[in-house]
């Protein structure tokens, strides 16, 4: 069985990553890309399908982790009373193939260690050939070959490549393990402790760049980086999630695949980079999105490929039983197709920023810009499926207006700048109209709160950003009445829902979806924000270092959070949580 969540942290270069368990075992990693098929698919199946054990020999968890510095490279440490043993895991920035580098190095006393590589292709179905070729073992499957040099020697056992040794007191043995298409030479393998050094000073380098707010600089150095690492560099397109099919409900269906890049995300993303001073990282996703929606507007989807990818077809790998039995597991997202309004008010909102934030003005950005309001005008008034992707029937989310709000209120404020009045009046009349629509059909008085949907009595997380966006003043009555309904009843110790999972009479089934899930996180974080925003702040506060606790012990989050069994859910780790926190902590420290 794999570790539980909270067990694993990242490593990646950048063009993909992996989960190092606290166990010392490796249970995810897709190569060459964050996308591409699993060669270690343990974290949803079972040890058969591919993992990579690094650890003593005696089994059992590390007694502490921690990254060194502001970086991705894990350190490791096993205390007993034989001795101390440290392992470093990470994954050197690409030049021309992606490594996985393991150094072990002994503390003190002497420590039997024991590495097994257990690879296969395909998400866990395909094993590979493997063989000696001089110092090296390389393992070979279709497309896919995979080398691995060592230190030590190395033996095939049971359909794995096994080393047993010991290591004393300042002794240093080296594992990499190189991939690449088979049909091509293999690379030369890196020198494991210059990659060290080159991979340290590389991400201190990139890290000193950024701006941290002092009350918080752990927490947001440490998401800062996550999202980094979570960043398809050849591209600039950012993962929603490094994982697939991890569940919300454990034992349930509702399990996604998170690898791909969202728009919605990428554009809170490039607000918290732009937040922390990162305006490189802006420019490089305006090109991304630049080529990924390039074209109609009518035919932007949510969702792209890390390279701008529109086909992300959904099957299920039945061969898998999923995480903690939470099948299906399944790669892609039939959401690619799903019509989400909200989308074109989160890029407009981005791009916006991006501009007043110090990104220079783009002329094709802008034309961009005008096409999208324009098509926005023309389907703003459409039912869709909503920020939370619901598999049920579409409907007038609220959420999704208010982001065509956005979309008009911004591109009126850009009309401004550039000297067309002419622009700005209409799209600020549009605006208005958006506004108007909002304030009579998703307003309840009842509930004396914005509705998840026109007509719906439910509520809705995500309206909770009604205070950051300025569709209303912070302080208007429907907004703190809003704030509070949602605290009271989505929220349950500071930990909130996205909306109320349960069908009932009068609201139906909202997402098509069987079983419950557990408390967004983002949604927690954005709790924060509105009550900031709405003047309790000591309360706003007390909320964000609440959730500051649930962070696993290197400072990472999932999805979601399950109070009932006390543990982290949902794909990881997830970048919205941590955009979250990064936008909540300069929020509350400015």
């Amino acid at each position: 069985m794999a570790s539980p969540i909270e067990d694993y942290a990242l490593i990646g270069d950048l063009q993909t990553g992996a989960l190092v368990g606290r166990d010392g075992s490796i249970d995810w990693l897709c190569l060459p890309r964050f996308d591409s098929g699993a060669c270690f698919a343990a974290l949803v199946g079972e040890r058969d399908n591919g993992h990579w054990t690094l650890a003593p020999a005696d089994g059992g968890r590390a007694t502490s982790r921690r990254y060194v510095g502001d970086t991705l490279v894990l350190e490791s440490t096993w205390d007993s009373t034989a001795g101390s043993v440290r392992v470093l895991d990470f994954m050197p920035q690409r030049h021309r193939a992606p490594d996985v580098v393991r150094i072990v190095e002994g503390v003190r006393g002497r420590v039997p260690m024991r590495s097994v590589l257990r690879l296969r292709f395909d998400y866990g179905q395909r094993i590979p050939w493997v063989r000696r070729r001089g110092d090296q073992v390389v393992g070979l499957a279709g497309p896919d070959a995979v080398y691995l040099s060592s230190d030590v020697p190395v033996r095939g056992e049971d359909y794995s490549t096994v080393s047993d040794f010991s290591v004393a007191e300042g002794d240093r043995v080296r594992f990499v393990l190189t991939w690449h298409p088979s049909q091509d030479p293999p690379p030369d393998p890196v020198d494991a402790d210059r990659a060290l050094a080159e991979t340290i000073d590389a991400w201190e380098s990139w890290s000193r760049r950024c701006r941290p707010p002092p009350d918080y600089r752990e927490a947001v150095m440490r998401s800062v980086v996550t999202l980094k690492g979570l960043t398809y560099e050849p591209t600039g397109g950012i993962v929603a999630a490094l994982t697939t099919s991890l569940p919300e409900d454990l034992g349930g269906v509702r399990n996604w695949d998170y690898r791909y890049c969202w728009l919605r995300d990428a554009s809170l993303t490039l607000d918290a980079m732009l937040a922390a001073g990162y305006t490189e990282e802006a420019a490089r996703w305006r090109g991304w999105l630049r080529r990924a929606v390039a074209g109609s507007p009518r035919d932007m989807q949510i969702m792209y490929g890390v390279a701008g990818e529109t086909r992300l077809p959904e099957f299920v790998c039945d061969w898998l039983k999923g995480y903690e039995d939470s099948a299906p597991v399944r790669i892609g997202n039939a959401a690619a197709t799903q019509t989400q309004l909200d989308v074109y008010g989160e890029v407009i909102d981005a791009l916006n920023r991006a501009r007043s934030g110090g990104v220079h003005r783009d002329d094709d950005a802008v034309n961009m810009l005008i096409a999208m309001a324009e098509h926005v005008e023309t389907v703003w008034e459409q039912p869709d499926e909503g920020l939370w992707e619901v598999r049920g029937p579409r409907q007038h989310f609220t959420y999704s207006k208010v982001m065509c709000w956005v979309a008009f209120d911004r591109m009126a404020e850009s009309a401004t700048t550039w000297g067309r009045s002419d622009l700005a009046k209409h799209w600020r009349e549009m605006a208005d109209r958006i506004r108007d629509r909002v304030c009579r059909d998703g307003w309840d008085p009842e509930l004396g709160a914005f509705t998840q949907a026109f007509g719906s009595r439910r509520l809705d997380a995500a309206l909770l950003l009604l205070p950051r966006l300025g569709f209303l003043p912070s302080d208007d009555p429907r907004i703190v009445s809003t704030v509070e309904a949602i605290q009271r009843d989505l929220g349950s110790d500071g930990l909130v829902m996205r909306y109320d999972t349960s069908r009932t009479a009068d609201s139906g089934d909202v997402d098509g979806l069987p079983g419950s899930e557990g408390s967004f996180l983002a949604c927690s974080f954005w709790l924060a924000d509105a009550l900031h925003r709405i003047g309790r702040v000591d309360e706003a506060r007390a909320q964000f270092e609440r959730l500051l606790d649930l962070r696993n012990d290197v400072g990472l989050l999932a999805e979601e959070y399950d109070q009932r069994l006390g543990r982290l859910v949902g794909n990881f780790p997830q970048a919205f949580s941590h955009i979250g926190l990064v936008s909540t902590a300069y929020t509350l420290t400015s």
